[in-house]
């Protein structure tokens, strides 16, 4: 699962000199274009002021009530080591005048921010809520940083009299622990990607407040005897929408089912799925009401062939560490060795039945069939071969709001071909390792790469071949998009383009 989910609100706050004549400090950018971040020293004059330092920083939130409806449903796991939120802002300026050599800062907000109306980066002339000296403005009150420019920081004990945190106990048995991350830029020139994966988890799990983050130089940065001017972000405001802030949500929800390659010798999983209405419900494993298949080893699974049968447990299936309703998995090897040898090397595969049932076997809940191969042993030929790739239920138009499940045929240029005077159903082939990404396809820009350090754009598979769940919300509207495939083979990388696959978000 692979999610981008924007910015609710942005602007940045800055203590400027205008005309060497006064500080900009009730001034708000909330409408700019731009999120821009500098410090000038002894830049300017101000009466009264010996080497004056101006500064801005930068004030960003997210909306997590889509990651807690994840959480919340079992679509993800928070505690997960495959469970990742990033924070990405996208570099718009580039120039000459551009800093290099520095590193920023982020920090979980401990106030509440308005946006505000203002757009004026020239002579900060605009006037709002939100600015060097003011937080907020609610219920007729006016809500002051701590100190100016948000400018005191403490612990998660002290939220209540501070504008930033640093440090919390997150974990009785960890301690206190830094809350702030850094990103050194060498050019000046890069994109800002950070990982927040322990804050935003802390809030879904209501042990920090979600007011945002606030982004600075880092401490000896902004106190340093240097200018740097200017390091500027595209604000969600910006008119180029795919370069607006994101917070990236990825996280591992990949299924394998082995039903169309199980292979001797080897570890595979086998799944059952039990659907109410369309929808995945636990099954009833007896007449009273509390008898229901869930949790471990909940059923069993019996696979035969001939005198030869096996009996495996079988549990709810996991996701991280949420049990998925509805979904039951075993995972098993079957020996090539002993009485199915000889039939193996003969016929190259053996067609057992598999019947799932209550422990007590009291109830069957599927009675079914699947085919377990040889493993291919031949002579060494590690040459790459081409594939063929279609969605083959992908739509030409996708509302924001949809969740679209993608099936996707695959096969080799190199399958064996099958002969037959009737029509037949041909099944797509299975690989363990293949991922999808996003491009633009006008600009030809990657919106969304492929992800295989934590498996987040993964392709699942089942009885019916290979799939995976897309979130629309994460692509910009009014724009045609195409999905390319990543496969991995013994360990080349083989990009595939279904180039007819194409769709427009609205």
């Amino acid at each position: 699962m692979y999610r981008i989910i924007s910015a609710s609100n942005d602007t940045y706050i800055t203590d400027k000199i205008i005309n060497n004549r006064y500080r900009a400090t009730d001034a708000n950018v909330g409408q700019a274009g731009t999120l821009d971040l500098f410090k000038l020293y002894n830049e300017s004059t101000l009466s009264g002021e010996e080497k004056p330092v101006e500064l801005s920083r930068i004030l960003i939130k997210f909306d997590y009530s889509s990651i807690s409806q994840m959480f919340n449903e079992g679509k993800i796991d928070i505690s997960d080591a495959s469970f990742k939120t990033q924070i990405k802002l996208h570099d718009v300026y580039g120039g000459q005048t551009t800093p290099s050599n520095f590193k920023c800062i982020v920090f979980p907000l401990a106030k509440s921010f308005d946006e505000g109306a203002g757009y004026d980066i020239g002579n900060f002339s605009d006037l709002d809520a939100t600015n060097f000296v003011t937080a907020s403005y609610s219920n007729s009150t006016i809500n002051k940083w701590s100190l100016p420019g948000a400018m005191k920081s403490g612990s998660l004990t002290d939220i209540a009299t501070i504008d930033v945190m640093t440090s919390g106990t997150l974990d009785a048995s960890l301690g206190s622990e830094s809350l702030c991350f850094e990103q050194y830029f060498k050019t000046g020139e890069e994109d800002l990607e950070i990982d927040v994966t322990k804050i935003v988890s802390a809030s879904i799990k209501s042990l920090i407040p979600n007011k945002g983050f606030l982004v600075a130089f880092s401490g000896s940065y902004e106190k340093d005897q240097k200018s740097y001017f200017v390091k500027r972000f595209a604000s969600r405001n910006s008119a180029k929408t795919g370069i607006r802030p994101k917070l990236i949500v990825s996280f591992d929800d990949s299924i394998n089912d082995n039903h169309q390659n199980f292979v001797f010798d080897y570890t595979g999983s086998l799944y059952l799925s039990n659907q109410v209405r369309g929808e995945l419900k636990n099954a009833k494993s007896g007449p009273a009401k509390l008898d229901t298949a869930a949790g471990e080893n909940c059923m069993i699974l019996k696979i035969s062939t001939g005198s030869f049968q096996k009996t495996f447990s079988v549990s709810q299936a996991m996701r991280g560490e949420n049990r998925i309703e509805g979904l039951y998995s075993s995972s098993f090897a079957i020996s090539s060795f002993g009485s199915l040898s000889d039939h193996i090397q003969t016929s190259g595969s053996i067609t057992f039945d598999e019947v799932w049932s209550s422990s007590d076997e009291a109830v069957t809940f599927l009675s079914s069939s699947f085919a377990i191969k040889k493993n291919n042993i031949s002579q060494i030929n590690l040459s790459q071969t081409s594939y063929h790739v279609k969605a083959i239920n992908l739509n030409d138009r996708y509302m924001r709001s949809e969740i679209a499940r993608i099936r996707v045929f695959i096969e080799s240029k190199d399958r064996e071909v099958a002969y037959t005077k009737k029509p037949f159903n041909k099944k797509s082939q299975v690989y363990e390792k293949m991922y999808f990404r996003v491009r633009d396809t006008v600009s030809g820009d990657i919106i969304i790469p492929f992800k295989n350090q934590n498996n987040s754009t993964k392709l699942s598979s089942d009885s019916n071949g290979m799939y995976y769940d897309f979130y629309m919300d994460s692509l910009p509207s009014g724009k045609t998009y195409i999905f390319d495939y990543l496969i991995e083979i013994n360990g080349y990388d083989n990009v595939i383009t279904d180039a007819a696959s194409k769709f427009i978000v609205v």
